[in-house]
């Protein structure tokens, strides 16, 4: 295509191209600093089209393609390019990765043990990650846990961490020094801005770690914290997996273990103050 950006992050190459140069030159700048994929070989492409030659001009919208796509996918418009980039990234995983196991969920890192966070939508997992990253914690990723099936340990794959409506004030508040992306108003999950991970998080993010307590974070109700049974868990999961099914009988096993391997626990919490402390409760017990 006439427009072309390529990225490894963590153990993933992306090779993106687009009929128009703004999402490329969006992508260019917010991942600047990451390193180019393995011998210049991506595992996934990814294409950012206009479905008719007029659409690039009139109107332009955005169709998701690449190695996966979904046919009957609505377009975005061109302001929002950045998004349709990020979401046929995460289209390209979904439908296609088998060497790890995914779950959608957030990871942090610190002393080499990993805390995941997984959740329905709205459950500020996103939001928990980023501000743990300015607490000691090195984030490994937003959108997905990378489980490896033969070892166990989780790798990182810190993508721009995506900010929601009231997110996106708590995170520029407690980050003034962070990088952002532009404000992308009018999305499907309304508000969004994308938040760049900092030097340290691109720097480790070829260090894997051991998964070491998940959390289910649920938003906007008071504290509380519960115990989750190993078999809520797995259902769970499975559900929180977009490959588990496809990778068979290795996807099984690498669930079994990781739940049978660390203590996971549901929180409530009406603030990130009351979560941030919980977490960091729960840490300390370990």
């Amino acid at each position: 295509m006439k427009h072309v950006f390529s990225v490894r992050i963590g153990p993933v190459g992306f090779r993106v191209g687009s009929d128009w140069r703004a999402p490329i030159r969006q992508l260019a700048a917010l991942y600047a600093g990451y390193p180019q994929p393995e011998d210049g070989v991506p595992d996934f492409t990814v294409r950012l089209f206009a479905q008719r030659p007029w659409r690039r001009v009139i109107r332009p919208a955005v169709m998701i393609g690449g190695d996966f796509m979904i046919p009957d996918a609505a377009p975005l418009p061109l302001a929002q390019g950045l998004l349709a980039a990020e979401m046929a990234m995460n289209l390209q995983m979904a439908l296609g990765q088998r060497r790890y196991l995914l779950l959608h969920a957030s990871a942090v890192e610190r002393d080499g043990r990993v805390l995941l966070m997984t959740g329905e939508s709205g459950s500020g997992k996103s939001t928990l990650a980023a501000l743990l990253s300015q607490r000691g914690w090195r984030l490994m990723g937003d959108e997905f846990a990378l489980i490896d099936p033969v070892t166990g340990l989780a790798h990182a794959f810190p993508r721009l961490v995506s900010l929601k409506n009231a997110a996106i004030a708590v995170a520029e508040a407690a980050m003034p020094q962070a990088r952002f992306g532009p404000l992308l108003e009018g999305t499907p999950k309304g508000a969004i801005r994308h938040l760049v991970p900092d030097a340290a998080a691109v720097a480790a993010m070829d260090m894997p770690g051991k998964p070491a307590l998940l959390l289910f974070p649920r938003f906007g109700f008071a504290p509380d914290i519960r115990d989750v049974a190993p078999g809520e868990v797995f259902m769970r999961l499975t559900q929180a997996s977009t490959n588990y099914v496809a990778m068979g009988e290795r996807g099984f096993d690498a669930l079994t273990r990781l739940v049978l391997s660390i203590p996971a626990q549901a929180i409530d919490y009406p603030d990130t103050k009351h979560a941030l402390a919980q977490v960091e409760a729960l840490w300390e017990a370990l």
